[in-house]
Order: C-alpha cells, then sequence, then structure tokens
C-alpha cells in the first residue's frame, strides 16, 4: 500500500519550518514578575530556597524593578513582609506602611510599569493566616472580607495599577469591589486568586514573604487539590462579583483547570508558576539534570498553551532575555 499522503515531518526538519508552524509563542509582555519586600534600606537578602529571587527593601525594590522594566517586563506583582505583625494586620492597613511605601516607590520609579498588589492578611498578621482567627481557633470569613476590602482601598489609593486578593475569603471580590467604586477608584481593576489550591508547591514563597501559618493549615480557605468543577464554580463567581481578571494557582500541576477556566470564561486568565516550581527547576538544573533554559520555556509554554493568557513567573526576567524582549 502505498504510504499516506500525510507526513506530519515535513514541517518539523529545520527550525525555520518548526517556527513558522508554531501555534503557541511566548510574549514577555504576558509575563509578570513577583517582588517581596522587606523593612529597611539598601536590603538585598537572598531567599535560599530560591536562587537568584531577593527579599528587598523598598528602595531596592524601586531599582529592581526599574531594572526588570529595562528588560521588557511590563508588570510586578508585589508582596510585602512588614516588621510589625499582630492580630489585626495593622500594617496592611497603614497608608504608610511597607506595601503602600512600596507601591509608591515603584510607581515613582518606573510610571510605565504595572504594579499589582497581593492582598492578603498573612504577612502581616501574627498567626499567619489569610483571615481574622476567632477564639475558637477558625478562620472568620465575613471579618476577614471586611478588613480585606480596606487593605485592598489603601493600596489602590497607594497607586497600585491593580489589587490581587489571594486569601480566598468567601465574597471577597465583590466586597472589594463595591468598596473601590464608592471611594472613586471604579476604575482600579481586581484580579482574583480564584482557584488557589493548598498546595504543597508554596514553601519556598513562605520562606520569602514570611507569611507561614504559625498553627494548622490552610485547607478551610484553599481548594482541595482533587477539585476541578469547584474550581469553576469559584471562577464563576468571582467574575459576577466583579473580577476583571481570574487567577489559577499553582500552574504546572493544573494545566487541566487553567484549560477548564479559559473555556468558561471571558475575562483575562492569570497562571501562578509557584515558587515550589520555580526552586525544583533550579536545584535539578544546578546538578545538571536538566537544561534550565529549555524546562523554563517548555514549562511556561505548556502553561500558556494549556490557556493561560499571563503567567506569574520568577523566571520573568531571564525568559524576556531569551525572548530578546
Amino acid at each position: 500500500m502505498p504510504f499516506p499522503k500525510h507526513r506530519a515531518r515535513r514541517t518539523r526538519q529545520s527550525e525555520a519550518w518548526r517556527a513558522l508552524v508554531r501555534e503557541t509563542h511566548l510574549r514577555t509582555a504576558a509575563l509578570i514578575y513577583p517582588l517581596f519586600v522587606v523593612p529597611g534600606r539598601g536590603v538585598r537578602h537572598p531567599v535560599e530556597s530560591m536562587p537568584g529571587i531577593f527579599q528587598l527593601s523598598v528602595d531596592e525594590a524601586a531599582r529592581h524593578a526599574r531594572d526588570v522594566a529595562a528588560r521588557g517586563i511590563r508588570t510586578v506583582l508585589v508582596f510585602a513582609a512588614p516588621e510589625h505583625k499582630d492580630a489585626a494586620a495593622s500594617a496592611a492597613l497603614d497608608a504608610q506602611g511597607l506595601a503602600a511605601s512600596a507601591i509608591r516607590a515603584i510607581k515613582e520609579a518606573s510610571p510605565q510599569l504595572l504594579v499589582w498588589a497581593d492582598v492578603c492578611l498573612c504577612g502581616a498578621t501574627d498567626h499567619g493566616h489569610c483571615g481574622h482567627v476567632t477564639a475558637a481557633g477558625t478562620i472568620d470569613n465575613d471579618s476577614s472580607v471586611a478588613t480585606l476590602a480596606q487593605v485592598a482601598l489603601n493600596y489602590a489609593r497607594a497607586g497600585a495599577d491593580a489589587v490581587a486578593p489571594s486569601d480566598m475569603m468567601d465574597g471577597r471580590v465583590a466586597a472589594i469591589r463595591a468598596l473601590l467604586d464608592a471611594s472613586g477608584l471604579a476604575g482600579t481593576p481586581v484580579v482574583s486568586y480564584a482557584a488557589k489550591y493548598a498546595s504543597s508547591f508554596y514553601g519556598p514563597f513562605r520562606e520569602a514573604a514570611e507569611s507561614a501559618p504559625a498553627f494548622g493549615d490552610r485547607r478551610s480557605y484553599q481548594m482541595d487539590p482533587a477539585n476541578a468543577r469547584e474550581a469553576l464554580r469559584e471562577v464563576r463567581a468571582d467574575v459576577e462579583e466583579g473580577a476583571d481578571l481570574v487567577m489559577v494557582k499553582p500552574a504546572g500541576p493544573y494545566l487541566d483547570v487553567i484549560r477548564q477556566v479559559r473555556d468558561a470564561v471571558q475575562v483575562p486568565v492569570v497562571a501562578y508558576q509557584v515558587s515550589g516550581e520555580f526552586s525544583l527547576i533550579k536545584a535539578a538544573a544546578a546538578r545538571g539534570w536538566i537544561d534550565e533554559r529549555a524546562a523554563v520555556l517548555e514549562t511556561l509554554t505548556g502553561i500558556h498553551r494549556a490557556g493561560a493568557d499571563l503567567i506569574i513567573s520568577y523566571f520573568a526576567p531571564e525568559v524576556a532575555g531569551w525572548l530578546g524582549a
């Protein structure tokens, strides 16, 4: 019998052909870079579990943001680890606090850079949970939502281009949207961590953000890794409440969820390639087990191919260089 007319290898025979018919294209503009801000001045403290990532004082964060902007990165995501921590998360509510100061400094240093502000209570509370803790040791949803809305307002007033609630409390998007609108900030987008899983891949982040819970875990509010239909309920609810973008976190273990979310909603979908994903690649590459550049580009391409419009990644500045911005 004659060989079938279709030969898939015809358009794989050279890099020119492969580039011509490539279906998925990474873009520097679609990458978002996280920054970890700590108190002090001139602080550039390496995060041991995340090679190449640093805790930065406000002045250093502004300088570093300017550097990554020069490489083509258009958006940064700010996390703050204030020195003062209490049950009320008062540091996150302070208009002159660490997060608000960092937002202002980065915007002043790089006005063209979009600054997203992570909105949560964990970094500013003495117990490290994402909401208020009751006397019984549970996380109270509704009082936490009220505080989160005030934190989002504080960051928006400081100049954040978007607020990104990562707490996973029920109803927080609606509360944030209502307060921003009532405060003359209707133009500030809400980027919702809509499907945030209780993942084992967050360990290195908790060192960087100084946000590990002092007791228990976050499974009563973050999602069960076994659930996908629940993610779609969360995403649809946040869109109905006014989320302008929705996020799936982590990215790599949840490519199926990213695909389903992309098919379910019309707003942009963000995926977060989290600290554990980053550190695993770094550790394997340091031992010569994998090619770091190839692995990074393959994983990010897979996340994008699954349906993510935007990707938060600690590799963003390096990838910008590889892609030629």
